[in-house]
């Protein structure tokens, strides 16, 4: 007898498999789409998902400043202060599905992107936290995205946004 759980986990990745193909086929057939997934992926730790989710959830990409779009995704450090009293910085609300992925990447990049791992590096060596760290690599890979977008160009490791 087949354990019902099972058979419910591979209907779901049945319906994962074709979206991402559904995705890919909307995403390949339009030339402007393919042209920015392909510039995006073009930085290391950003993989087609995380490019996918950037092209569906953010079009606002390319057409802001880094200001404007690290406070749209919800990763500027927001100052929490009242008066005299100085409160802690946080990053709090934008797009939550666009973070989530950003996050992701993040991971990957300050691991395998040497631009971002000796920034990643720089930072913990200064005293911030991991999550703190974690969450510059972020914000700093969303506006060398930001830039790629901007300008059309692949990613180049020599010059930084």
């Amino acid at each position: 007898m087949v354990c019902p759980r099972f058979t419910f986990i591979e209907a779901i990745r049945a319906q994962l498999d074709a979206l991402e193909s559904e995705l890919q086929t909307v995403i390949s057939e339009d030339p402007t789409l393919a042209r920015t997934l392909a510039l995006l992926s073009s930085v290391k730790g950003v993989g087609t998902t995380t490019a996918a989710v950037l092209i569906a959830d953010l079009p606002e990409l390319g057409r802001l400043s880094n200001r404007q779009i690290a406070a749209l995704v919800g990763v500027a450090p927001i100052a929490r202060d009242s008066g005299a009293m100085r409160g802690k910085r946080m990053i709090f609300g934008g797009r939550a599905s666009v973070r989530a992925a950003l996050y992701m990447a993040g991971l990957v990049a300050a691991r395998h992107n040497p631009t971002l791992r000796v920034f990643y590096q720089r930072l913990l060596a200064a005293g911030k936290a991991k999550k703190v760290a974690l969450i510059a690599v972020c914000r700093k890979l969303l506006t060398i995205l930001n830039a790629i977008a901007r300008s059309g160009q692949p990613w180049n490791p020599g010059h930084v946004a």
